[in-house]
């Protein structure tokens, strides 16, 4: 199921994706500095009740315990292993929610691409606004149109790039099998206005490159804490790039 009336972009995958070489560690130790430090950033500032949708690899419902607020962890799969008293686990689809009363949280982390893996991102937006109340607010991860376009690069399917501009969505299949949706600043702007949720910001999670971080890093491995600031503080463009994009909303009141 897609948007009514959408252009659908769907490629097969033939070769590895971007960013999965093992080359690149440095990159992605910088990489969750720097996630780590804009959930910091956004989270609010009093206890609050938090939906937590992102799964295992983000590592969000630990931090955002830890910053003294109640969490509610969705998780697809049981998991063991020691955890905060303030996070509370619930074995869910996270794509549906309906077992959660309206306006039940102060906000909701939905990391790690969670959005992208959800084909039918609409639903899942709707349902992060349901359950928000009024002045809650979204922190959000989803793959972008330059990774999207990247990895039809990677796999020489330049007739479909040309494509990409003009489709409404864009699904790449990666070569395990699974697809990810890729955004860009306006589609993704749309999304949430369509679900009754008003853009504060978006933009990359990194907009240093890869390249330029293992080459910093190999010389300076103390210099991590420099990069994520220098990251933090860089000036944003008109339309952000990097391969992922983190957008944060707010429900209306």
């Amino acid at each position: 199921m897609h948007p009514r009336g959408a252009a659908v972009l769907s490629i097969p995958a033939k070769h590895p994706a971007v960013g999965e070489s093992e080359t690149l560690a440095s990159y992605w130790t910088f990489y969750w500095a720097v996630a780590a430090a804009q959930l910091s950033r956004w989270l609010p500032h009093r206890p609050s009740r938090v939906l937590d949708l992102s799964g295992p690899q983000a590592r969000c419902a630990s931090q955002v315990a830890a910053a003294g607020h109640t969490v509610v962890e969705v998780q697809e799969t049981p998991r063991s292993g020691p955890r905060s008293r303030r996070v509370r686990p619930v074995v869910a689809d996270p794509a549906s929610l309906g077992f959660l009363a309206d306006g039940c949280f102060d906000a909701v982390v939905a990391e790690g691409r969670m959005l992208s893996r959800h084909l039918v991102t609409e639903n899942v937006v709707a349902e992060i606004s349901r359950v928000l109340r009024p002045g809650g607010r979204v922190l959000m991860c989803v793959d972008s149109l330059v990774l999207g376009m990247a990895i039809l690069a990677e796999q020489n399917f330049w007739a479909h790039l040309s494509d990409v501009p003009r489709s409404e969505v864009v699904l790449v299949p990666w070569p395990d099998g699974s697809i990810t949706r890729c955004f860009g600043a306006e589609q993704l702007r749309e999304l949430l206005t369509d679900s009754g949720l008003e853009l504060e910001w978006i933009r990359p999670r990194t907009t240093l490159s890869p390249s330029t971080v293992e080459h910093v890093l190999t010389t300076s491995p103390q210099a991590l804490p420099r990069l994520v600031r220098a990251e933090l503080t860089a000036p944003l463009g008109d339309e952000p790039v990097g391969i992922h994009l983190v957008a944060s909303a707010i429900k209306s009141r």
